[in-house]
């Protein structure tokens, strides 16, 4: 009998410790779901949230691309597991996507904004940093009016139905090192407004990654993980606004703003790719 050379021996029991370690995270997730399902039904919620599925899938996805995955092998695994919790809770699995289908758009009004720009000249658009001396030129009142009517679409919804009381009389921060620029928010006669003096808490991120998370392209879980945002000051204040954005309804965004953002979050990660790949 061939001896098996001792470097496949090894490279074999890592795999198996990989397998097992998957296993053990895969009983530790069935646990969790479990406790899960019961919370739900403690307080009355439905047993299957199509949106939070898409959003795993959408998480899924994005972190399959950047650690160089088939996009169907990371998705197959994902639904797996997405049908085995819905199995814990009697549910049926059905309208789960195969590995190879196209991924689901759970917005058939989004439909515009599938596809990230690919055109050749984003390498030659000036990086954010290059336009931060250009944007500290324009006047503190315009950039403080645009950040107010932006914001205030983007939180109509969750304004008006008085989920960000616990802003009243609190500042928190928005710092974009690589523009230069940095804003402080409070809630004055219930709208979000530009306030001077310093935040108590700050969300602090590239142009490019704070435009990736607004048009939920990419998750706020993933961007802290990777220190591609940067939570500072008070923690708990910080993670309530966060919390916040997690749960705001996608789909109740003005289409419009939807749009504008998906574009201008795809063209930023297209150029910076560009970017990347001409260096």
């Amino acid at each position: 009998m061939n001896q098996v050379p001792f470097a496949v021996s090894l490279l074999r029991r890592g795999i198996d410790g990989l397998d097992d370690a998957m296993l053990l995270l895969l009983a530790g997730r069935r646990r969790l779901v479990a406790g899960l399902a019961a919370s739900k039904r403690r307080g009355g919620l439905p047993a299957c949230d199509p949106a939070r599925e898409h959003a795993v899938l959408a998480r899924g996805d994005g972190l399959a691309r950047r650690l160089g995955l088939p996009p169907g092998l990371a998705r197959g695994q994902l639904a797996l597991l997405i049908a085995d919790g819905r199995h814990l809770q009697g549910l049926a699995a059905d309208g789960l996507p195969a590995p190879d289908a196209p991924f689901p758009n759970p917005n058939p009004g989004d439909q515009a904004m599938v596809g990230a720009p690919t055109h050749p000249y984003l390498r030659w658009l000036p990086p954010p940093r290059r336009w931060a001396p250009v944007l500290r030129r324009v006047p503190q009142a315009w950039q403080r009016q645009l950040l107010e009517r932006a914001v205030g679409q983007l939180l109509d919804k969750p304004l008006r139905a008085g989920e960000l009381g616990f802003l009243q009389g609190r500042r928190i921060g928005i710092e974009v090192p690589d523009l230069g620029l940095a804003w402080v928010l409070g809630l004055e006669d219930g709208r979000l407004r530009s306030v001077d003096g310093p935040a108590e808490a700050s969300v602090r991120g590239s142009a490019t990654d704070l435009l990736l998370l607004a048009s939920r392209l990419e998750d706020a879980d993933t961007l802290f993980f990777q220190r591609r945002l940067e939570l500072t000051g008070d923690t708990e204040l910080g993670l309530t606004a966060r919390n916040l954005l997690d749960r705001l309804p996608w789909e109740e965004v003005p289409l419009a703003v939807r749009i504008a953002l998906n574009r201008g979050a795809r063209a930023a990660r297209a150029a910076r790719e560009a970017w990347r790949a001409g260096r």
